[in-house]
């Protein structure tokens, strides 16, 4: 027998750590391999993780609602054979050691100077003393969010496996006002002002999920870490409406497969970074990366929030098999069914704003790409052609980038470029 060591998996290019939303099996349950264990939540996805192993769930070691770092040990499973990495049933690596920066992390991030200054570190326990302090274990979020709000989260009562203590407690001191008072931080960095009263009968406190939370943190990153840029343009999308009009049941009669507007946008937007490569590319302090791939990311609305799951090498795609990819890929995002995998690598973001009814809207940049780009609303409006006046259907473009990497002068040519392919499509237009 030996002992197998489920890790948190990387759920995105630029995502570090992770928060355990549910449990989908217990303590003592046997587990089969590619069975779903337990369900991540991050700033970019909430997925149910399979099993890499088959065998007995012997140890939970990290509580629901509790964030780790990628790599930290969140279980542990008996297996049949010894598994390699996996260590001695006597001294399991405690989650806290395991917390190192998955290999797939980006070996340059983009730099983040607006991120607030550190806050002075408890100092550390005596030699010894570490077995018989588990509630002072704090993940990096909960510390963060302690510090914030002047909590002194050692002082807190954990409901966490093994007494640690978790957000849940963190907030709850917030609510209650009974926490004892954190050392007051370094005056570089003052602490968050505490969130103000509510009057019971007339406001309500709506609890964060954590898939909101990690949003959350992951757009003030983002504005932290590029400045960006917006740029908007307009397009005739008629060609493009009547030929999906006249075909669209027709496709799905062929193909079974709803034909919407979405991969043809993918495969002219594909085009456009051909020409443009530095739309393609991620910021790094030895320079600009370009990617030769085109790993386009989807946004997808789901009731907890937005997701962004990934359409590997969207260029290489035949039109049809564009299609089918694109709506499976929406589907498992909307059923909670994606694969680690499929959230890792974008390159490039594109999200459809018009489903809202949207006309502008200005995007924040998926870190670490260059841009976003946003498609909305197509509306039909009176438009002057040539000496006359027609009535039009006309969608916007909005596009936000990373003013380090793009000028507008590029902004505006990318754009253009897929305004062109949009106006001039026709039928012929289509790669097969």
């Amino acid at each position: 027998m030996g002992l197998a060591q489920i890790k948190m998996p990387q759920l995105g290019e630029s995502v570090t750590e992770g928060t355990v939303e549910k449990w989908l099996k217990s303590e003592g349950d046997f587990v089969k391999r590619d069975e779903p264990i337990v369900e991540v939540v991050t700033d970019k996805v909430n997925a149910e993780i399979p099993s890499p192993y088959e065998g007995k769930l012997v140890k939970i070691s990290v509580t629901e609602g509790e964030t780790v770092r990628v790599g930290a040990v969140i279980a542990q499973i008996e297996t049949a054979g010894a598994t390699a990495g996996a260590p001695p049933a006597s001294t399991p690596a405690p989650a806290k050691e395991a917390a190192a920066p998955h290999p797939e992390v980006p070996a340059t991030p983009a730099p983040r100077s607006a991120a607030p200054a550190p806050v002075a570190a408890k100092p550390a326990p005596p030699a010894g003393a570490d077995g018989d302090n588990d509630r002072a274990r704090l993940s990096p979020a909960v510390r963060k969010l302690a510090a914030e709000h002047g909590i002194d989260a050692a002082a807190l009562r954990g409901s966490g496996m093994g007494g640690r203590v978790t957000r849940d407690d963190v907030l709850a001191a917030l609510e209650s006002d009974t926490a004892a008072p954190a050392a007051k931080p370094a005056a570089a960095a003052p602490a968050a002002p505490r969130p103000a009263r509510v009057d019971g009968a007339r406001e309500e406190v709506v609890k964060l999920g954590s898939m909101r939370k990690a949003i959350a943190e992951h757009m003030v990153r983002s504005l932290a870490t590029s400045p960006h840029a917006w740029t908007l343009q307009e397009v005739d999308v008629t060609n493009l409406v009547r030929y999906r009009e006249t075909e669209k049941e027709g496709f799905r009669g062929r193909h079974g497969v709803s034909l919407t507007y979405l991969p043809f946008v993918v495969q002219i937007v594909c085009d456009a970074i051909k020409q443009f490569p530095w739309l393609n590319s991620t910021w790094s302090d030895e320079g600009v990366v370009l990617k030769h791939y085109i790993n386009m990311g989807i946004a997808v609305s789901i009731p907890d929030g937005l997701i962004v799951p990934v359409l590997k090498d969207a260029d290489q795609l035949g039109f049809t098999e564009l299609v089918r990819s694109l709506n499976d890929l929406v589907d498992r995002a909307r059923n909670k069914q994606l694969k680690p995998d499929d959230v890792q690598g974008g390159t490039f973001t594109l999200n459809n704003t018009g489903a809202t009814g949207s006309v502008a809207s200005q995007p924040i940049i998926n870190q670490p790409q260059a841009a976003i780009l946003t498609t909305e609303a197509i509306v039909k409006r009176p438009v002057v052609i040539g000496d006359g006046i027609a009535v039009r259907h006309m969608m916007n473009m909005c596009l936000s980038f990373d003013h380090r990497i793009i000028d507008g002068m590029m902004a505006g040519q990318f754009l253009g470029t897929i305004k062109k392919g949009l106006e001039e499509w026709t039928a012929a237009s289509i790669q097969l």
